[in-house]
């Protein structure tokens, strides 16, 4: 794999992919900096070495060419977090991005407008790619979160730099944390899936059981498990039309000797609200009319232990509606189990947009050893995809 550390940057113009993909508020101000922030150690290290960093980025899904879309509004942002004053150039390929970038000089930092204001960015246009290529002499793809995309910035620029192309920081560490639960097996590994329907979490369960020891399935997903047993739900959240597909997953995690761990109670309530009547009742037998919103005690002792005893932890998906207090308890608990197991030495990696939200809002995000940045290419590397943002490198 190769990463910044195996190249000098000086007097290097560095073409840097990253994904400032940010939320703004109504007053175009940015609302969360971690994306921003998980980019400088890259953008540093080329500074450091004295080389100058164009950065490249796409931000929301411009239809054509919004000024809500523009990236000038992160452009301060970018200064203040990486500590120099960033430049912009109103355009990410012809005259003015290229007059921009040839009078950068080491140590500077200059920022294209957005990407997507070109359709033949998602389209994986091959003549913009190039056009986008003679803005730099290197090329480093340190956008995880858009690295399953073939789009010209992610995948089809790299053609054009044959050896003078690697991986940034950020895409090195997701890389690095995702190889850790499927390959180094440092035993026992637990994947904790949780989340709404199993429909879009099954192709992720099928890859990972050979490596894993431990699958504790959570949230709104667990009915389907519970009913396809003979378990009564009540108005629980259920696809009746994997009842069969639920079954074949038990089964198939039985022959590889993976230990599923299912809840045993839950927190349940008369409406999907925070003001709803609320009470405890064993998994399988939810009276009709409530509906399971939570894990319940017993639950949350039996998956806290199977944590304790963990080395290696995916965690993907909440196991309850935390966003709703009355039925938080059991994603906080999860949590906190996996910041034990962690300070204890096991390796924790988190990802898919729940799960790092709950984290986050928890105040959690330092207490597990990788939060990260990229929901659908993380789900696409757990499910056994080659990315093209990677593969673009490695080829």
């Amino acid at each position: 794999m190769k990463t910044l550390n195996d190249f000098n940057f000086n007097k290097k113009k560095v073409l840097i992919r990253v994904d400032f993909n940010v939320p703004l508020n109504e007053d175009f101000q940015v609302t969360d900096t971690t994306r921003i922030k998980a980019a400088k150690p890259t953008i540093i290290k080329i500074l450091e070495d004295g080389g100058s960093c164009i950065l490249m980025s796409h931000l929301g899904r411009p239809k054509e060419k919004e000024s809500e879309f523009s990236l000038k509004h992160i452009a301060n942002k970018v200064s203040e977090i990486i500590g120099v004053q960033v430049q912009f150039v109103e355009d990410c390929i012809n005259e003015k991005a290229e007059n921009a970038s040839k009078t950068l000089k080491s140590g500077q930092i200059l920022l294209l407008e957005n990407l997507r204001y070109y359709k033949e960015e998602t389209q994986g246009d091959k003549d913009f790619a190039q056009k986008l290529s003679v803005l730099g002499d290197f090329y480093v793809n340190d956008a995880f979160g858009t690295a399953h995309r073939a789009h010209a910035s992610t995948a089809v620029i790299a053609e054009f730099f044959d050896e003078k192309k690697c991986f940034g920081k950020l895409l090195e560490k997701e890389i690095y944390s995702i190889n850790k639960v499927l390959k180094e097996n440092n035993k026992p590994v637990t994947a904790i899936i949780g989340g709404a329907k199993v429909s879009s979490k099954i192709t992720i369960i099928e890859n990972i059981l050979d490596p894993i020891d431990h699958l504790i399935i959570g949230g709104a997903m667990a009915f389907t498990f519970i009913k396809a047993l003979g378990g009564k739900v009540g108005s629980s959240l259920v696809e009746d039309d994997k009842l069969e597909l639920a079954l074949h997953i038990l089964k198939q995690a039985k022959q590889k000797n993976v230990q599923v761990h299912l809840p045993v109670d839950a927190v349940i309530a008369d409406s999907f609200s925070e003001n709803a009547n609320t009470d405890q009742a064993a998994i399988d037998a939810i009276p009709d009319g409530w509906m399971g919103l939570d894990t319940g005690k017993e639950t949350n002792t039996l998956f806290a232990g199977v944590i304790r005893e963990s080395k290696t932890i995916l965690w993907n998906g909440p196991v309850g509606v935390f966003e709703m207090k009355p039925f938080s308890h059991g994603t906080i608990s999860m949590g906190i189990a996996i910041a034990e197991a962690t300070k204890h030495g096991c390796f924790s990696l988190v990802g898919g947009g729940d799960s790092v939200a709950a984290v986050k809002q928890f105040g959690l995000e330092n207490k597990v050893s990788y939060v990260s940045t990229g929901g659908g290419a993380m789900l696409e590397m757990l499910e056994g995809k080659t990315l093209p943002g990677i593969a673009a490198i490695e080829n």
